[in-house]
């Protein structure tokens, strides 16, 4: 079974302002004061999502695995780190730092520590300096947990979804395009202001930072003549929604005048230079727009080989728990794969690019009629239609979901994959926002008996708490 890729994640949300990753002003001697955002999350729910956020990304972008250049900015990013005053330091927090093969200049951190730099930001950079601006920039994110803080802001559960560690779900942007993309999805869920104090915020505190790792934050400032260069003049498209960036780079400087910069600032070094001159003789990377396209028409199951003897469901469960809204008990021999709005559970053998032949799938939407019943007839006809194998074999029923009331229906057809009738429920309830949760099974009709024990006890174990 195939879906349509529907609603915005959280890892959209996340990949979203990181993306962004332009820096600004600081202060730390006679420093501007910076107070830490209001956040429901702890710390632990940061470093989650950062490890499988983590994962995900490594599944998608490029990385350079150079064991030289992999150290060197490795070495760069722990100064850094380490010159985090100590009031945003978090021990739990798992800093570490990667280059992708991308041509874009960019970079991003996800909640929790992990760093993506683009090698066409450190071969776009004039110095060390200039590199490890925007690398202390996108560290600020991170210590002010501004993934996590913005999340708190909205009752929307989509923006808290289900997969808390799918933070790349439909994220691989890049480009003046992607990233215009990826502020659309920010600014859609996030009001400008906030957008706007959060850069702020990693602004100043990367300049604490450079400075207090002996770096000038006039290097942060010099990145944005770079970025206006290369964007012809005006600057990308998705800074009109952010600080302008003739501003930041005068307030840059203006607090400047605040810090103690070295009299002697680190600047060209060798390793930038041998790491510079490296990625210049490399053959032509992509930019982060073709990167994906090239991944388009793959799914998260795109991984896996279909199998014709599929384990059946384990009588062991482990709990699944999306933000802080939703648990629910899945067999322990399922795997998970995290999509945009939504998680899928298969055994191996039961997933591949063509989606699921067995397991289940969970998510939210947000729907266009605030009635279910209307609103779950128009998901199940976006089901229909990305999987025209299918044919509506009962009547809409009214039903129970985690105590609320909803609706199911049963879906059949023969599967292109297995080759044999293929069952689908789809389960619909609302949530107190208005949006609407889907629960659906999926498996070949000789062995629903099979799998019917461990549906209903999926659906018996769902507790929502939005």
């Amino acid at each position: 079974m195939k879906k349509y890729n529907l609603g915005k994640s959280l890892a959209a949300i996340a990949l979203a302002w990181a993306i962004i990753m332009l820096p600004l002003v600081a202060t730390v001697s006679a420093q501007t004061k910076i107070k830490m955002p209001k956040n429901k999350y702890k710390i632990q729910d940061d470093v989650k999502i950062g490890r499988e956020g983590s994962a995900e990304a490594e599944k998608v972008f490029p990385i350079i695995s150079d064991a030289q250049m992999s150290q060197y900015i490795e070495n760069v990013g722990r100064k850094l780190v380490n010159a985090i005053p100590s009031e945003f330091q978090q021990p739990a927090f798992q800093y570490r730092f990667k280059i992708i093969n991308a041509r874009d200049i960019n970079a991003f951190a996800l909640p929790g520590g992990p760093m993506y730099i683009n090698r066409g930001m450190i071969e776009a950079a004039k110095n060390e300096g200039e590199m490890a601006g925007v690398m202390a920039h996108e560290i600020s994110h991170v210590a002010l947990r501004h993934g996590t803080a913005q999340a708190t802001q909205q009752s929307n559960p989509i923006t808290q979804i289900l997969g808390i560690g799918a933070i790349l779900g439909g994220a691989i942007l890049g480009g003046e395009q992607g990233a215009a993309l990826g502020q659309q999805v920010y600014a859609g869920l996030f009001v400008y202001p906030n957008s706007r104090e959060a850069e702020t915020n990693a602004d100043i505190l990367g300049s604490q930072i450079l400075a207090n790792a002996g770096y000038d934050p006039s290097d942060l400032a010099n990145m944005f003549k770079t970025i206006e260069k290369e964007s012809g003049g005006s600057g990308p498209e998705w800074l009109s929604t952010h600080p302008n960036p003739q501003n930041r780079y005068e307030n840059i400087n203006r607090e400047r005048g605040l810090l103690r910069v070295s009299n002697n600032p680190i600047k060209m070094t060798a390793g930038f230079e041998r790491t510079q001159a490296k990625l210049r003789n490399m053959p032509r990377a992509q930019t982060m727009e073709e990167i994906q396209k090239s991944k388009q028409g793959q799914t998260s199951t795109s991984g896996g080989k279909y199998e014709s003897n599929v384990p059946n469901p384990s009588t062991r469960t482990r709990v699944f728990q999306g933000g802080q809204w939703i648990r629910m008990n899945v067999p322990d021999n399922w795997e998970e794969f995290p999509a945009e709005s939504e998680v899928w559970f298969s055994p191996k053998g039961a997933y591949g690019d063509q989606g699921i032949t067995h397991g289940a799938i969970i998510g939210v939407q947000r729907p266009q009629s605030r009635n279910l019943q209307t609103a779950t007839q128009q998901y199940v006809d976006s089901v229909l239609q990305a999987n025209n194998y299918l044919d509506a074999t009962t009547n809409y029923q009214r039903t129970t979901i985690a105590g609320r009331q909803g609706y199911v229906i049963q879906l059949a057809g023969t599967s292109p994959v297995t080759r044999r009738t293929e069952v689908v429920t789809v389960y619909t309830t609302s949530l107190r926002n208005g949006d609407m949760l889907y629960f659906e099974t999926v498996v070949p009709q000789n062995e629903a008996a099979r799998y019917d024990t461990a549906f209903r006890n999926i659906i018996r174990s769902l507790v929502l708490s939005d």
